[in-house]
C-alpha cells in the first residue's frame, strides 16, 4: 500500500509531489497522458500573478501572494527561467479607473507589495511606448512577471522523482473506492492502494471527487485561445498588459515570454468536452482584435504559431483545496484556475501541510532541495560553448536553427529524470521546435535521436504520446 497516490502531473500535482517529497513518504503520481505537463499546465499565458485580482479572504487570494512569493526563492534552486517584469492594468476611462480603484483597494488588503495606479500619461508611455493612445492610466504591480509554465511543471516533477516520488504515465484512473485503510484506486491495468488520495486531476477533478464525496462539485471547461509570435516582436512590450478584467476573467493580455517572444490571449468560452482544445478562427480573430485595444501597432504577422487550453472553472469560483466532504483522507486541489500557475507551489505547501496532519511522517534527513534544467548552450560565451562542446562535441551539433539548440542538448532533455519520450516532450525540456518554424526542419532529426535513445522504431516516435503518430508505414 501506498502512502499517497497523487492523480494528475499537472503543475497542481506535481508541486504536491514535490512538496511532500521532502517527508519518508512512498508517493505515486498516476498521469493519464505520457508525460507531465500535457493538460491545462502546458497551454497558459505563463504569468505570474502578483495576486489584486483574487477576492480578499478567498484561497485564490492567499494562495497567489504565497505562491509569487515563493516562485521568486525557487526559480534560483530549481533553475526556472522566473522574470519579475512587473504588471500592467489598463484603463481608458473613469469607470475603468473606478476598477483600477477597485483592484488597489484588493491587492493592498491581499497584501500584494507596491501596489500603485500611475495617471502621469508621461511616465506611462516613458514605461511602456506601445501602449494604446487612449490608455489614461494602469495599476501597475512590480511583484508580477513571467515564468516557462513548461519547466516550472517539470522542474518539481523531476524534484519529487530524484527525492523518490513514482511517476506512472498512461495510467488513467478509472474508479476510486474507499477501503478501511485508505483508497483502492483502480486504473487502467493495474488496482493499487493508498492512505490518502489527492486530487489534482484538472478539469477532471469533479469526476474524482463526485465519486467519493456526497457533497457533488461541478467544474467546467473553459477554453482560452492564444497566439505566440516570433521572437523578432519579443521586444513589442517589455512587461506583462492586461485589459480590465470583465465577469469571464482577466480578458486578452500581451505579454513578453521568458525566452523572447510576444503572447497574446486568452480569450473565454465555456466549452462542453473536456479535451476541446481546437482553436479557432472566431478565437484567433479575438485575440488579434482585443490584444490590439491594449497595445499598438501589433506585428500580426509574426504569429507563428496558436494554440488554446483549459482551465478549470468550478462553479462558486475559488479554488477547492481540502479533504472532500465525507471522504476521510480524500484530499481535493480542484477548480485550480488563473491565478493557478502562480499559487501551485503554495497549493503543494497546503496539500501536504494536510497530509501531513493525516499521515505524521518524519521530515527526510537527507532531502535535495535543487535542480539543475536542460543546458541552454545558447546562452553561454563562446568560451564557454567551446569548451562544452570540446568535452562533449554533441553540443557542437545544431539540430533546431530557429532556436540553435544542439544535440548535447536534445540527449540531456531525454536522459533526465522524467524525460522526453515525444516530440512534444523534447520541445517542452529545450526548446527545440519552438523556434519560427515550429519543428519543420528539426523534426526529422529529432525522431532519429528518439529512435536511437529511446530503441524504438520511426513508426513508434509521436508527437505526444498515443495515436498521435508522425509516421504510419515505410513506403519502400
Amino acid at each position: 500500500m501506498k502512502d499517497v497516490i497523487i492523480i494528475g502531473a499537472g503543475v497542481t500535482g506535481s508541486a504536491a509531489a514535490m512538496a511532500l517529497s521532502a517527508y519518508d513518504l512512498d508517493i505515486c503520481v498516476l498521469e493519464k497522458a505520457e508525460d507531465v505537463c500535457e493538460g491545462t499546465s502546458k497551454a497558459n499565458s505563463g504569468i505570474a500573478h502578483a495576486g489584486y485580482d483574487a477576492r480578499p479572504g478567498s484561497l485564490k487570494a492567499k494562495l497567489n501572494v504565497r505562491g509569487n512569493e515563493l516562485l521568486g526563492e525557487m526559480a534560483g534552486r530549481l533553475d526556472i527561467p522566473f522574470i519579475r517584469t512587473g504588471t500592467f492594468v489598463i484603463a481608458k476611462d473613469a469607470e475603468g479607473e473606478a476598477v483600477l480603484e477597485k483592484l488597489l483597494s484588493q491587492g493592498k488588503e491581499n497584501g500584494v507589495p507596491d501596489l500603485e495606479i500611475i495617471r502621469d500619461r508621461n511616465r506611462l508611455f516613458e514605461m511602456e511606448p506601445n501602449l494604446a493612445d487612449d490608455v489614461s492610466a494602469a495599476l501597475y504591480a512590480p511583484t508580477g512577471g513571467i515564468v516557462c509554465p513548461f519547466e516550472l511543471n517539470l522542474a518539481m516533477a523531476e524534484n519529487a522523482c530524484v527525492n523518490g516520488a513514482e511517476f506512472k504515465f498512461n495510467t488513467p484512473v478509472k474508479n476510486i473506492e474507499k477501503i478501511p485503510e485508505g483508497w483502492r484506486v483502480e486504473c487502467e491495468g493495474e488496482t493499487l492502494e493508498a492512505k490518502v488520495v489527492v486530487n489534482a486531476a484538472g478539469v477532471y477533478a469533479d469526476t474524482f471527487h463526485n465519486m467519493v464525496s456526497s457533497e457533488k462539485i461541478h467544474i467546467t471547461a473553459r477554453k482560452g485561445e492564444y497566439c505566440l509570435l516570433d521572437k523578432t516582436a519579443g521586444g513589442h512590450v517589455s512587461h506583462v498588459i492586461f485589459s480590465t478584467p470583465g465577469k469571464m476573467g482577466k480578458g486578452v493580455l500581451v505579454t513578453p515570454t521568458t525566452h523572447g517572444n510576444l503572447l497574446m490571449g486568452p480569450t473565454a468560452c465555456d466549452v462542453p468536452g473536456k479535451e476541446e482544445t481546437n482553436t479557432t478562427a472566431d478565437g484567433i480573430s479575438q485575440v488579434l482584435s482585443k490584444a490590439g485595444l491594449s497595445v499598438k501597432d501589433i506585428p500580426a504577422r509574426q504569429v507563428i504559431t496558436s494554440f488554446a487550453g483549459l482551465r478549470a472553472h468550478e462553479d462558486e469560483g475559488d479554488f477547492i483545496i481540502g479533504q472532500a466532504p465525507g471522504a476521510q483522507g480524500f484530499i481535493d486541489a480542484a477548480g485550480i484556475e488563473s491565478p493557478g500557475l502562480t499559487s501551485a507551489p503554495a497549493i503543494g505547501e497546503m496539500v501536504a501541510e494536510i497530509v501531513c496532519g493525516i499521515l505524521n511522517p518524519e521530515k527526510k534527513t537527507e532531502y535535495i532541495d535543487t535542480r539543475k534544467a536542460v543546458t541552454k548552450a545558447g546562452r553561454l560565451s563562446i568560451d564557454e560553448r567551446n569548451e562544452l562542446i570540446r568535452e562533449n562535441p554533441a553540443f557542437g551539433t545544431i539540430i533546431c536553427r530557429c532556436e540553435s539548440i544542439s544535440e548535447g542538448e536534445i540527449l540531456e532533455a531525454i536522459n533526465r529524470p522524467l524525460g522526453a519520450k515525444s516530440l512534444d516532450g523534447v520541445k517542452r525540456r529545450c526548446r527545440a521546435g519552438m523556434g519560427r518554424c515550429q519543428g519543420g526542419f528539426c523534426s526529422p532529426k529529432v525522431m532519429e535521436i528518439l529512435c536511437r535513445e529511446l530503441g524504438i522504431s520511426m513508426e513508434e516516435v509521436t508527437k505526444s504520446g498515443g495515436n498521435s503518430k508522425y509516421i504510419v508505414g515505410r513506403t519502400r
